[in-house]
This record gives C-alpha cells, sequence and structure tokens, in this order.
C-alpha cells in the first residue's frame, strides 16, 4: 500500500478563476495534476462558509441535518443567543472515521470543526476555532508536545487578520502554511498514514487582507500598492509546498486538492436590519446615534415581527407566537409572511438602482431535514458579492464596509476540486455540476469503505 493511499489538501477559499485561469500557467504543481487529473468548480454549501461547509464536506450532510448554519448559531430561542458552534455540533461520522473503522491510520490537521480535538484512529490537530495551544488541541494529547519541539510558536490561526497591519499578517500568513504543510510531511514519514487531511486557512486570510490591492473591480481598488502581488504570490508558494508534501509521499498516492467556497470582491454591505426597520417590521425603543449591533440596543419586540443578522449572507428571523419570547407572528400568519418578505427582498437595488440579484432560500426547501433553531429565511445578495451587515444606527441601506473590521472579499459559492490518481489518470478531465457533498460518497465508493445510504451527494466519476 502506498503511504498514504489518499492525501487531501484542503484550501479554504480557494478561488477557482485564479487557478483554472489567470495564474494556471504560474501553478505548476496544480496545473500538473489537473492536466493528469480530473479538476472543476465545486459547488459549496448554502451558505457557503468555511463553518459549515468543512463540516457538510466531511459528513456528507448538509447544514439543516448538521444545525449548522454558520459560524455563530441560535443557542436557544431568545433574542440574544448567538454562540460560536464547535466540532462539538457536528453529530455525524466524517471520511476519516469511516476510514479509521475500516482499519485505516489517519491523520487530520486544522480541519475546521474539529476543535475541540477528539479520537481517531491516528493523529487529529484541531482547527482555527482552537482559543490557543494552552488548551488541547490534538489527539492523542501527547502528539501537542511533539508538535511544540518541531514548532515551538505553532499557530492555530493568523490573529486579527481583519487589521490595518498588513505586514505582520503577511508573515503570519506564510508562517502558518509552512507550519500546516511541514507538519503533514512529518507525520507521513513518521507515521506511514494511510489517509492525511490537512486544510490551510492562510488563502482565505489573504483574500480578506489583500484583495483590494488585486483586482480592478473592487470599488476600493488600491493599484500601484506595494501588496499588488500578495495573494498570487500566496498562490505560488502554496503550489510550491503541494509539491514538496508530494514528494514525501509515495508516487502512486492519490490526491485531492479542495477549497469549500471561493472569493471575489466585497462589493458592499446591505444593513438588513435598516432595512426591515425601514419597512415597518423591526421597531426600537430608541434609535443609536452611531453603528451598534442589534444585540446591544433595547428592541421593542411587542411591535417587532422580523429581526436579522450580518455575515456573509443575511439570516431574517421571524418573532414567532409561542417560539420566541415576546412572539408576535402568528404561526398561521407564518408562511405569508415569509413569502412576503422573500418577494420585498428581491426587489433591493444597488446604490445606483441597478437590480441586485437576490436570492432568498427557505431551510425546508434547500435542506434534507432542519435541526436546530434556523434562520426563517437565508438570503444571499449579489452570489454573496454584497454582505449583510446586521448592525443599527448605521443611517443608510447601504455601506461600503464590513462592520466587523477591515475586510477586502467575500466568498463564492463555488469552490474547486483537482483530484489525481497515478494508477488511474483521467488526463485533465474537466468536471461538471459537482458539489461539495460529492465528495464523501465518492470516496467512500472509491475505497469501497461502508457508508449511510442517506447522504446528500452523488458518486463523482473520477
Amino acid at each position: 500500500m502506498p503511504t498514504p493511499r489518499l492525501l487531501i489538501i484542503g484550501l479554504d477559499c480557494m478561488e477557482p478563476s485564479l487557478v483554472f485561469e489567470r495564474w494556471r500557467d504560474d501553478l505548476p504543481q496544480l496545473s500538473r495534476l489537473m492536466a493528469q487529473g480530473s479538476y472543476g468548480r465545486l459547488e459549496s454549501s448554502i451558505p457557503a462558509i468555511t463553518v459549515p461547509a468543512w463540516s457538510c464536506m466531511m459528513t456528507g450532510r448538509d447544514p439543516g441535518e448538521l444545525g449548522i448554519y454558520g459560524f455563530r448559531n441560535r443557542r436557544n430561542r431568545d433574542y440574544h443567543s448567538m454562540g460560536i458552534s464547535d466540532g462539538r455540533a457536528v453529530k455525524f461520522p466524517r471520511l476519516w472515521d469511516y476510514m479509521g473503522d475500516a482499519g485505516w491510520k489517519v491523520a487530520a490537521l486544522s480541519v475546521p470543526g474539529t476543535s475541540p480535538p477528539y479520537p481517531v484512529n491516528g493523529n487529529l490537530v484541531s482547527c482555527f476555532l482552537t482559543p490557543s495551544t494552552d488548551v488541547p488541541f490534538t489527539h492523542p494529547p501527547e502528539l501537542a508536545a511533539q508538535i511544540r519541539t518541531w514548532m515551538p510558536d505553532f499557530m492555530m490561526d493568523v490573529p486579527n487578520f481583519r487589521s490595518d497591519e498588513k505586514d505582520r499578517i503577511l508573515d503570519n500568513l506564510f508562517q502558518l502554511c509552512d507550519q500546516r504543510f511541514t507538519l503533514a510531511e512529518k507525520l507521513i514519514i513518521q507515521d506511514q498514514l494511510d489517509f492525511l487531511m490537512l486544510v490551510d486557512m492562510g488563502v482565505d486570510r489573504i483574500h480578506h487582507a489583500f484583495w483590494k490591492p488585486m483586482d480592478p473591480r473592487h470599488p476600493q481598488y488600491e493599484p500601484d500598492s506595494p501588496f499588488a502581488s500578495a495573494i498570487h504570490d500566496y498562490y505560488v508558494h502554496v503550489d510550491q509546498r503541494v509539491g514538496e508534501l508530494l514528494n514525501v509521499c509515495d508516487a502512486d498516492t492519490a490526491v485531492l486538492i479542495v477549497s469549500d467556497h471561493g472569493a471575489q470582491p466585497l462589493m458592499g454591505g446591505i444593513c438588513i436590519n435598516e432595512w426591515l426597520m425601514k419597512n415597518g417590521y423591526l421597531t426600537l425603543q430608541e434609535s443609536p446615534t452611531e453603528p451598534v449591533s442589534l444585540d446591544q440596543v433595547p428592541v421593542d419586540w411587542s411591535q417587532t415581527q422580523v429581526w436579522g443578522a450580518g455575515g456573509y449572507y443575511a439570516r431574517i428571523f421571524l418573532n414567532v407566537k409561542g417560539r420566541e419570547p415576546e412572539g408576535t407572528v402568528a404561526m398561521t400568519d407564518y408562511e405569508g409572511l415569509r413569502d412576503e418578505l422573500a418577494a420585498k427582498l428581491t426587489q433591493l437595488t444597488t446604490p445606483d438602482g441597478e437590480p441586485l440579484n437576490v436570492k432568498v432560500f427557505k431551510p425546508q426547501q434547500i435542506y434534507q431535514k432542519v435541526r436546530g433553531r434556523a434562520p426563517d429565511l437565508i438570503v444571499y445578495f449579489d452570489d454573496l458579492a454584497w454582505r449583510s451587515v446586521g448592525s443599527v444606527g448605521m443611517g443608510a441601506l447601504y455601506t461600503v464596509e464590513n462592520d466587523t473590521g477591515p475586510d477586502d472579499a467575500n466568498h463564492a459559492p463555488l469552490g474547486l476540486m483537482i483530484f489525481y490518481d497515478p494508477r488511474s489518470p483521467k488526463q485533465g478531465q474537466v468536471l461538471s455540476g459537482a458539489q461539495l457533498y460529492d465528495i464523501l460518497p465518492t470516496f467512500l465508493t472509491r475505497y469501497s469503505l461502508e457508508g449511510p445510504k442517506d447522504l446528500r451527494g452523488k458518486v463523482l466519476a473520477i
């Protein structure tokens, strides 16, 4: 058996147009894998966000089945119950769990949704949601001490990547990337693994920090910036590290390069709660004079039917009688109000009066099941090119900035995948219609591993 039999390199947020078209000639390792294997765009989950997308990919379950609708989720029906969902919210086995049960020796490094760490048949290093290396971040626990001897300054993420400390952020990004790839190389050599998966968060972080200098489409494009080539240079570095990692693998190791979603310039923000107030759905007891989180202002819940949350997409919550503490919307009016909101939201325009391409989703229509406390509506503004801003007191419906710190990029609904198995080369086959949900069933089938029958997704012809 080759070691590893399968290598998965997850590159969070890697944008397919940059790899497949714009910079293909500058990425020799990825280009070779594309030319010899299969590749294509990969439709993300809805929402196309790191949490839950990687967990959807690795479990074959959608956000409704997982009950995870973003980084932050309602813990209960209280109005201020949003909290971060960590790996304990994922109740389904992941690809490496199926493999471990079949006797494979596995390693999962920094895959989002794995904090706190849990037992696997091999090694697990928890993800960027781990607060620091002062808390348990590995399975087995003694792996932490070994990592510290290899890398005394082991990083869980780039600290404060939404800030103006651009030089520091860039240094941290390369360090984070190098640590993940170096750790993967060491564990493959040391442990003779059957399977290894790593996820580099640096791709996502560099998009958020350095998209303006790269992209003339960005409304705040920064020509002649010293950081104009930062993202390009990082992609080239990642490509080089992919080649170095493959050099420590056996020649017939199969490799999957995959991203959970793509990226695009941040065109602006829609202040969702300002819109709800303007349209009479949300009433405050007093109006703030400067931007502030909705959680920090007194809402008149007796006069409020709907409120919203910001992020890459808008989450719309209805104040339902018998469900929320001071509900005002009768269940008999629930569907009518959802439809009314969807119809009005799709009429939103850009500040120039151009159509905005608003997509409104009902969780019950896009998920196989709906667990936990889902939003009542999920709203994409222009395929995520515009983000949702939840703050109130903005004094306007539109904003150019993110309300959580400097941010150059938004997510895009299509990520990428490149798969090459030296034992069955596909000579540059282009995949179409692939979804992130297809990854788990495809690899369970490929390696004759037993999986559940109710997985979302299909087996790809790779």
